[in-house]
């Protein structure tokens, strides 16, 4: 729901970093791989309940995917770097309620699990629909930039980051945060595969 401001709202700055790490030759798909490394290291923070460093991982991670986009910009956006991107991202999606669930599995566990059950609805819808526009064409009127339909809803990317660093300041509320989070998700899902049906229908 809010990718479309926070977007136009850190595209300068993305931008601007992005000129660096092109000169130097570094390549999107080097940054992509780099910032996955990075969120890799939020599950053992996690796990050990050092959420300060959990949240510094998380948001390192985050800045590192929205620059490699802006990086493959410059230097030309290609499949395998749109395909790297969205499997790292969900990968590193559902890693972060993992770590929380090992951090206290009495407390965690179920909801931890359901958070990351509403991911796999939100991600399934997400990459179905992306996969039949591009054999129809279809192209996004909002996220014109990006390497696949970008089908939009209440819960994207921006305000999943939102949960996980809600997550980190107040560990203790994490199950409640996880339930109500992931029936929003949940409601994304249902959203997304009425309008997804209906586009599709229609073409």
């Amino acid at each position: 729901m809010l990718d479309k401001y926070s977007i136009k709202v850190i595209k300068w700055p993305l931008n601007t970093l992005a000129v660096w790490p092109d000169k130097l030759g570094i390549t999107a798909n080097q940054v992509t791989i780099s910032g996955f490394l990075i969120g890799l290291l939020a599950l053992p923070a996690l796990a050990w309940q050092q959420y300060e460093w959990a949240l510094a991982c998380i948001l390192l991670n985050r800045i590192f995917d929205g620059l490699d986009g802006a990086i493959a910009r410059r230097q030309g956006i290609t499949d395998c770097g749109g395909f790297l991107d969205i499997t790292l991202d969900f990968l590193f999606y559902s890693l972060v309620p993992f770590g929380f669930v090992l951090a206290n599995p009495e407390a965690n566990a179920v909801a931890g699990a359901f958070l990351i059950f509403s991911f796999i609805g939100t991600g399934s819808s997400f990459l179905s629909f992306a996969i039949m526009a591009s054999k129809r064409n279809i192209e996004s009127p909002v996220y014109k930039q990006k390497s696949l339909y970008y089908l939009g809803g209440l819960t994207e990317g921006t305000e999943t980051i939102a949960c996980f660093v809600l997550c980190c300041l107040l560990p203790q509320h994490f199950a409640l945060i996880a339930w109500v989070f992931g029936s929003l998700c949940w409601f994304t899902t249902g959203t997304r595969i009425l309008a997804g049906y209906q586009t599709l229908k229609q073409e």
